[in-house]
């Protein structure tokens, strides 16, 4: 243990830091939502944090790291959901509701922060953009495992996996992109909408008015 880890305020001053890091990664999520990473300076984050350009230098070496620390906690987060809403001892049909439902809830209740983590990857540095990729693969192997085991059951009636994978992920990740609170559906609303959506995609009928 340092001195520093000793020293009365160190664990104070890790909060603050930790606080105002997170300031940073709320202000360029409103920037980059607003302008676009390449439209958004360093100069508009710390503005929206109500701090300095040179404050951000302390916690940021730059706006894409930023970003990719968006991207990094964003990715992980999905991961986390898909694994707490799938249950591998359910039915086939019941793990891939599961599963979309979460999905498709957390790219409408976060849709600013989604389509930033989505529609930005070309800024993220090479070392950074592997990283990501790594996680997506991560996201993509976890619906694949579900997609399969509904075919190898005989529950979902489906010729190829693999783009299947990609069309019930595409389309769960396209709703952070039109998605608004002032439309119609809700997050919850359009999450069992979508739900019923995969359900039919992998082949498995469902009652009428179900998903509605």
């Amino acid at each position: 243990m340092t001195a520093e880890a000793n020293h009365p305020d160190a664990g104070g001053a890790s909060a603050r830091s930790a606080q105002t890091r997170g300031r940073l990664l709320a202000a360029a999520t409103e920037a980059f939502a607003e302008r676009g990473f390449h439209g958004t300076t360093t100069r508009d984050i710390a503005s929206a944090a109500g701090m300095s350009p040179a404050a951000v230098y302390v916690h940021y070496r730059s706006k894409e790291e930023l970003l990719f620390e968006l991207s990094h906690h964003g990715h992980l987060r999905t991961i986390a959901l898909l694994d707490d809403a799938d249950r591998p001892d359910a039915a086939p049909p019941a793990r891939i509701a599961a599963v979309m439902r979460a999905f498709a809830h957390h790219h409408a209740e976060d849709h600013t922060g989604a389509r930033i983590v989505n529609y930005e990857l070309a800024a993220l540095a090479p070392d950074h953009r592997d990283r990501i990729l790594a996680l997506r693969r991560e996201i993509t192997a976890r619906v694949r495992a579900v997609v399969d085991s509904g075919i190898a059951s005989g529950d979902f009636a489906v010729d190829d996996p693999a783009s299947t994978t990609t069309a019930l992920l595409s389309m769960g990740i396209d709703i952070a992109r039109w998605y608004s609170p002032r439309g119609a559906l809700t997050p919850d609303a359009l999450a069992d909408f979508y739900a019923g959506l995969a359900l039919r995609i992998v082949g498995v009928a469902t009652p009428r008015g179900e998903d509605d």
